[in-house]
């Protein structure tokens, strides 16, 4: 099918995904210029009527949805017996493939993937639609470590009969929820569960149930107990294995509520596991300001879409109220009026949509149009990218004068970015390579370490959190003044002229040394040393030995005529004192 354009505009270059229920093209959108997703329904599932209705209303539902962690929907189309999707085209893996290359995963990892995963859940469970199929498969990592949740409501044109047919698509039944094996009512806690498997592979490389068929593991998620994943891999934080245990729970009611409490929980995790780890993490004064600004930019965020919506309906009732007017004029003044009537109107027009273009392309269609461009400030937007545009003033399709001037703001990108790494830089390069990653140098404080002077030892928050942009970073630096440690040499076996250089150029000193008999090292070698190999102690700290004389020497027996001699002698002297008696 590669090389086929569909409508007129989406043409399929080639085939870079196939599913249970569709095939996924690289494409290029002819009319935007640029590479998209297409999405296609496979032939079997076109053939029901009622299915195609249903994936069509819950596509076009995900449309709706705008986050960086959603795969952002385009378009969904039919043409001939082809129903299809497009969508935005993601550069990177899908998380089954990094499972597959590194599982079990480190659990910092999977704590911020699944965060990730989470966040996307949150913004289409707050627009009423639940995932249903969220697995593995479904979840793509870019380049740059964003988490893409794709197929938002797809899964709900998929009826039950799926568990029982010999489609693909049965794969998901990994991931069901018990309620969802049983048929019964799902709501943002089945897409929680779903979640608490993913973890629970991601941290041990395999899902809680597996079988021969389907049906054999729907029923083992409604009957069977899961074992928590820490048996399997007990390096796993206990707060984490709580965490998925609690989610993955048989009972809705056990589990997280929402996707906000499992977010929260697992931000909970991060803090308290990267302290254990002996990590400074910011406080919890720091935590709940950040959050509050989040908050704060949240709202600001949907106030501006409401009075945006307000002001568009507002403006789409006046020209309703002026088009009926002019109707009502024109039928009572005549053909001559309306044609004046009509010249006054023509001096309007329809702005250009601009949004999600650059400066240059902006401004040549503005040349096309006929319109002037304005540029304001730059600002952030998690919806475009940066350098694009992400607001206009007038809005497109909104009227405004021929000839008139369009206010345009580009985007600095999402406000929100990952803290990049510092630690091992000196403390002079850390301020400007922080600028350029968007954030500012906060505290910096000297700490005595062996480390060279400047040297930066932590920071704070750590690398890879979340935090809005222009934040700053706090870090640690080593003085350069604190002892220097070194690790504890073998020297046993050693001659002790070989073992006293061994232990001195490791930047020791050579303590006592005693000496003792000893049958297995020969003499003048090294029996015992007072601290373990591979020790790490304060250089100069003295390290005794002993050393060995050989084996203990045996008494030494006399020769059987000086024995007897010795008797003899013995025998005399006590004849003699018997004639004294």
């Amino acid at each position: 099918m590669a090389s086929r354009v569909l409508s007129g505009r989406y043409e399929l270059l080639e085939k870079i995904g196939d599913g249970g229920m569709a095939v996924v093209y690289k494409g290029k959108d002819k009319l935007l210029n640029r590479f998209i997703a297409v999405k296609i329904l496979r032939p079997e599932f076109t053939k029901d009527a009622t299915f195609v209705e249903n994936f069509k209303r819950e596509s076009q539902a995900a449309a709706g949805l705008s986050h960086p962690n959603i795969v952002g929907v385009y378009d969904v189309g039919r043409e001939g017996n082809i129903n299809y999707i497009v969508m935005e085209l993601i550069e990177g893996d899908t998380l089954n493939k990094i499972i597959e290359r590194e599982a079990p995963m480190d659990y910092r990892k999977v704590i911020d993937i699944s965060k990730q995963v989470a966040q996307a859940l949150r913004v289409a469970h707050k627009n009423k639609i639940i995932h249903r199929d969220v697995k593995p498969h479904n979840i793509m990592i870019t380049e740059d470590g964003v988490v893409k949740l794709a197929d938002f409501g797809i899964a709900r044109a998929v009826n039950d009969a799926t568990l029982s047919t010999g489609s693909k698509i049965v794969g998901s039944v990994h991931y069901f929820s018990p309620e969802q094996a049983r048929g019964n009512y799902v709501d943002e806690r089945s897409d929680i569960y779903s979640l608490g498997i993913v973890m629970y592979e991601m941290l041990t490389g395999k899902v809680p149930f597996d079988g021969d068929n389907p049906v054999t593991v729907a029923l083992k998620h409604i009957n069977e107990e899961i074992v928590p994943p820490i048996e399997l891999e007990p390096g796993i934080p206990p707060a984490l294995d709580r965490c998925v245990m609690k989610a993955t729970s048989k009972y809705q009611t056990n589990r997280y509520a929402n996707a906000d409490e499992l977010i929260q929980e697992l931000e909970n995790i991060s803090f308290v596991t990267t302290v254990t780890d002996g990590t400074i993490f910011e406080s919890s004064e720091v935590t709940e300001k950040r959050k509050k600004r989040r908050e704060e930019y949240e709202a600001e965020v949907e106030k501006e879409v409401e009075e945006r919506e307000r002001e568009r309906k507002k403006k789409t009732r006046k020209k309703i109220a002026i088009i009926a007017a002019v109707i009502i004029v024109l039928a009572a003044a005549g053909s001559g009026f309306a044609a004046w009537r009509m010249g006054v109107f023509s001096d309007t027009k329809p702005a250009p949509d601009l949004l999600d273009m650059t400066l240059d392309e902006a401004t040549k269609l503005a040349e096309e149009e006929g319109v002037r461009i304005k540029q304001g400030k730059d600002v952030y937007s998690s919806d475009y990218a940066e350098g694009r545009i992400c607001l206009q003033d007038p809005e497109p399709g909104a009227d405004m004068p021929k000839g008139g001037t369009i206010t345009i703001n580009l985007s600095k990108g999402s406000k929100e970015g990952l803290v990049p790494n510092v630690i091992g830089m000196q403390e002079d390069d850390v301020e400007a390579f922080l600028k350029e990653h968007g954030y500012e140098l906060g505290n910096v404080r000297v700490e005595t370490s062996p480390e060279e002077a400047g040297l930066v030892l932590e920071q704070s928050p750590v690398a890879g959190t979340s935090l809005d942009k222009e934040s700053k970073i706090d870090i640690v630096v080593s003085d350069g003044k604190g002892v220097e440690k070194a690790s504890v040499p073998s020297v046993t076996r050693m001659s002790l002229e070989d073992a006293k250089k061994e232990i001195t150029s490791a930047g020791f000193e050579v303590g006592n040394i005693t000496y003792d008999y000893n049958e297995n090292i020969g003499k003048g070698y090294v029996t015992y040393q007072q601290w373990q190999a591979g020790m790490m102690l304060e250089k100069g700290t003295s390290i005794d030995l002993e050393v060995s004389q050989g084996p203990e020497p045996k008494q030494e027996e006399k020769p059987a005529d000086d024995q007897n001699k010795e008797e003899a002698k013995t025998e005399e002297a006590k004849t003699e004192e018997a004639k004294t008696e």
